[in-house]
Parts: structure tokens; sequence; C-alpha cells
């Protein structure tokens, strides 16, 4: 005596598998996700200079150059970056980087943020730098990365003290 299951039955059945399949790859994709998130390490960004290039009557350009860090095993491949500088507490500029650059792992990459500015708005931090060689900086903003493990957007925030007799920021 064999058994067969009416159309129905067999209906349901597949319905049930596909709806658990279906399930588990959502389960596997979400707890991948969650591991690659607990397994990412914030790059770090370090300010090294401001390079001057271009001046005129009532402002300038200037190219931030920062250092990118990357603490992990694998190659950030960095996808856009989002910028806001200030030099004591001024607004020197803000932006969104475009070009697409790589970060080794555990080794860095120099990136350059083009700024405008005017001199009406840099007056007190330009005599500060004149004066004393120092300036208090902050650079912030967000940068988002393709990894193995997935995307990942993270919000940076820089704080330091920048020397023009070193050429760099502490």
């Amino acid at each position: 005596m064999s058994f067969s299951a009416s159309a129905p039955t067999r209906r349901w059945w597949r319905s049930t598998a596909r709806g658990l399949m279906m399930g588990a790859v959502v389960a596997g994709a979400t707890g991948c996700a969650a591991l690659g998130r607990a397994t990412f390490r914030e790059p770090d960004v370090q300010l090294r200079e401001f390079i001057i290039t271009g001046l005129g009557l009532t402002g300038g350009s200037v190219d931030v150059v920062l250092s990118v860090y990357n603490p992990n095993g694998y190659k950030l491949d960095a996808l856009r970056m989002t910028y806001f500088v200030e030099v004591d507490s001024i607004k020197l500029g803000e932006g969104e980087l475009g070009n697409r650059f790589v970060v080794p792992e555990k080794d860095s990459s120099v990136v350059r943020l083009p700024i405008r500015f005017t001199y009406a708005g840099l007056g007190a931090a330009g005599r500060a730098l004149l004066q004393s060689g120092t300036v208090n900086y902050r650079v912030r903003g967000d940068f988002s990365v393709g990894t193995p493990l997935g995307n990942f957007t993270r919000p940076y925030d820089r704080r330091g003290r920048y020397s023009s007799v070193a050429g760099n920021g502490k």
C-alpha cells in the first residue's frame, strides 16, 4: 500500500518548506551582518597638515590632509566621505569627497579634502597661528566603506592641535 498526498497537501508542504528556507536565509544574512559589525574596527583619522592651494582678495583655498589608518585585517574600500573642518571653533569648510580610495589592511592612506574659505571667518584663528604657530582643530563627518563583511557608514570626530612649525596635527 502506498501513501499519496493530495494536491492541496503537497502545495502546503512546498509553501511551508519555502517559507522555512527563506526564514533561514534571512536569519543567516542578519547574523552575518551583525557579526560583521561586531568585528569591524573603526579607522583612525588624524590630521597631517594644511596646504594652502590658493589665496585671493577675500579668501582662499586649502587642502586639509588626513591620514586614515585601517586597524582591520582586510582592506577598506572607501565609497564616500563627508567632512566638516573647524579651526579654533570657527568653521573652515565642509564638503563631500567623491573620489574612492582604498585603505590597505593594518596600514594608512592619505586623503586630501579641498576647502574654500573667507578671511573674515578665519581672522582670529589665522592670527593665533601666526602668533603662536599652533591652532586647535576639529575634523568630523562620516565615511562609507565596503568590506568583505558588508558596507558600513560610520561617523568620525577628531580634535587636536596643529603646529605650523612641526607641520602636523597632534
